[in-house]
């Protein structure tokens, strides 16, 4: 390779690795909740089709104004796909299950919720409220839940929101009896 040609490709080349760079970087989210914020670290690197996914249904405003429906103290608080009126939400399409990128269902990661079907994550997540090894790929399904980052401030909240009292809504079980709201998700950049 000339000089000429090297000083030409370096700048293209560095800036070809400053993308790569920026588009692996975790991403920060703030989740403002009725009872407080919940700061997260996204994994791109290792889960990127489903932080985008889920970056994609923040910056949409899916989650603003939906609820934590799901809440079983010492297991997991889940939300994002119903309104306080326990309405299901219109979703995209299903994502394709990352549970094999080597992420645990640890105390305070995020995951995608799912049906019994392995790739039929669309908009729910939960944060497990304690390490829950056993959804972990290969579960007893051989696919897992897909964790895709973690709670970097705000653990008390998800304590408080785990704490909530929960019966049975709309022929749903373990459904706060108080709504807990999400408010708004926001993508910081």
């Amino acid at each position: 390779m000339n000089k000429l040609t090297k000083q030409l490709l370096t700048p293209i080349l560095l800036i070809g690795l400053s993308i790569g760079n920026a588009w692996a970087e975790n991403v920060k989210i703030e989740m403002l909740t009725s009872h407080g914020s919940i700061k997260l670290e996204l994994d791109r690197e290792k889960a990127p089709k489903t932080v985008d996914n889920f970056v994609q249904y923040a910056r949409d405003g899916f989650y603003d104004g939906t609820v934590f429906h799901r809440v079983i103290k010492n297991f997991m608080i889940q939300g994002g796909g119903f309104t306080a009126d326990m309405k299901k939400k219109e979703t995209r399409e299903p994502i394709q299950n990352e549970a094999k990128n080597g992420l645990k269902n640890k105390r305070g990661t995020i995951a995608m919720a799912r049906t019994s079907a392995p790739h039929s994550a669309t908009a729910q997540f939960f944060i497990n409220h304690r390490d829950n090894n056993s959804l972990d790929y290969p579960s007893r399904d051989g696919w897992g839940y897909a964790v895709f980052g973690k709670v970097t401030s705000g653990m008390e909240v998800v304590d408080a929101i785990a704490g909530e009292m929960t019966g049975t809504k709309n022929g749903m079980r373990n459904v706060p009896k108080t709504s807990v709201l999400i408010e708004k998700v926001t993508v910081l950049e």
